[in-house]
């Protein structure tokens, strides 16, 4: 099966340079990334340290492997690096789209936005020829490609558009918009903040200034992107809007990922002025083989274009729905978040919470308290406290644990008490289930209590 694309759009090229750009910029960021996680001692913290890793619903069987781990970094940073040079470009982006996505489902506690935002662009990058022009591949070739279709540098666009877009979609709630939160509580915990900190971000005025500037950023920044007139404008907007909130919290190289991303919105003019501009500089390094130019052909055929052009138009369609999977459940998103993940709603809620598991021998009607501290590091008994697939997935951890341990007849019990965007806490789990017989799977889980208030919105 085939999607047959108009040959008037498949008669449409661009210039390669805007491909070529894109694809060192991710490869450095992708690096960089890479070196900035194992220099920071996360790859042992968070996935050799931990006893028990939670898991993604079908994806049990990825884990880490100990000390080797660290191998699967570095292949990642081999592909990554592979990818920027544009040799073997084809098996790289592969090689690091499947190494990378491994890492992020290896454990549900470091699940980002921007983690899946990578995964979901390095899959989109295997079908773009990326490696059309400046690329080690044009010399182990001996050709290089001017332009190539304009549908590979618009589904890089429309990707990044899509990602603004929903996440400007899924602030159209009444706690964003009307109570200004969870901003409001954010902002006033930031008073170290040097000038504003103490003042400005204390204003209640400011708080919802903020809250009604990021949807409208989210929802026209893909737009004034677009349109020349306004695109230096808009790529301004991008870099304070993504420094500005680089400074206000810890969200590591989401901004500057997203910074790079927006360029793709540029003339491929300008790309290839950049482009040049590496190319002298590497000249003069001694690290281009200036005197072995590879042969020039105007314009690159892609094979297999329907067929590509399938799997895109399937791609796209599952990104445009995905985020409204929450709708076939009952209840509130934000308190049960069974939808929630994978559907670009970013710093959205300000959850805490307290949970507490007892263990009943159901033999003996004898029962005891777990401290969670024995299992758990800091960060995943965080996340656990207030995530109900988590405390499913941890509840049976206990239960398979102590049934090891010789105790017949377990049950799993949890009280837990969860305060959600400045509300008084209350119990999301009912008490009196034994989480140890509710199997996981996507199905709504009635033994979520429901929130004691209403959110509007999407």
């Amino acid at each position: 099966m085939s999607i047959k694309i108009p040959k008037k759009f498949l008669s449409v090229n661009k210039d390669s340079s805007s491909l070529a750009f894109f694809r060192i910029g991710f490869g450095i960021l992708m690096c960089f990334s890479i070196i900035r996680f194992w220099l920071k001692g996360w790859i042992k913290s968070l996935y050799i340290d931990p006893k028990f890793h939670f898991s993604y619903y079908g994806f049990e069987w990825v884990k880490p492997i100990e000390e080797y781990t660290y191998l699967i970094f570095v292949f990642c940073f081999v592909a990554a690096f592979m990818v920027m040079i544009g040799l073997k470009y084809r098996a790289a982006i592969i090689c690091f789209f499947l190494s990378f996505t491994y890492i992020e489902l290896m454990d549900k506690t470091t699940y980002l936005n921007h983690y899946y935002f990578i995964s979901m662009l390095s899959f989109l990058m295997i079908f773009l020829p990326l490696n059309a022009s400046f690329s080690l591949d044009n010399y182990l070739n001996k050709k290089k490609y001017l332009t190539v279709p304009s549908w590979c540098l618009m589904s890089i666009k429309l990707f990044v558009a899509l990602i603004y877009i929903y996440a400007g979609i899924a602030k159209l709630n009444s706690d964003w918009l009307f109570e200004a939160m969870p901003l409001k509580i954010w902002l006033t915990s930031k008073y170290d903040i040097p000038i504003i900190g103490d003042s400005l971000l204390q204003l209640n005025w400011v708080h919802y200034l903020m809250s009604w500037g990021g949807m409208m950023y989210d929802l026209t920044i893909p737009f004034l992107l677009l349109y020349s007139p306004t695109r230096l404008f808009a790529f301004f907007l991008v870099v304070f809007f993504h420094l500005f909130t680089m400074v206000l919290f810890p969200i590591g190289m989401f901004p500057h990922i997203m910074i790079f991303c927006s360029t793709i919105f540029f003339s491929s003019g300008n790309h290839r002025k950049a482009l040049n501009l590496l190319k002298k500089l590497l000249i003069n390094l001694g690290l281009f083989f200036k005197n072995q130019e590879p042969k020039e052909y105007d314009h690159l055929k892609i094979r297999n274009q329907n067929k590509i052009a399938l799997v895109l138009f399937i791609f796209f369609f599952l990104q445009a729905v995905i985020p409204f999977r929450h709708i076939a459940y009952p209840g509130e998103l934000f308190w049960h978040e069974q939808g929630y993940r994978f559907s670009w709603r970013v710093m959205l809620i300000e959850k805490k919470g307290e949970s507490v598991f007892r263990i009943y021998n159901k033999e003996n009607r004898k029962s005891f308290y777990v401290q969670n501290e024995n299992f758990l590091t800091p960060l995943q008994e965080k996340q656990m406290s207030f995530q109900p697939d988590f405390i499913l997935e941890y509840a049976h951890y206990l239960g398979n644990y102590y049934s090891k341990k010789g105790i017949k007849n377990v049950e799993v019990y949890v009280d837990s008490y969860v305060a959600l965007n400045g509300r008084l806490s209350q119990r999301i789990i009912d008490p009196n289930v034994d989480l140890f017989s509710k199997k996981r799977s996507l199905r709504h889980k009635s033994w979520i209590l429901p929130l004691n208030d209403e959110i509007k919105g999407f």
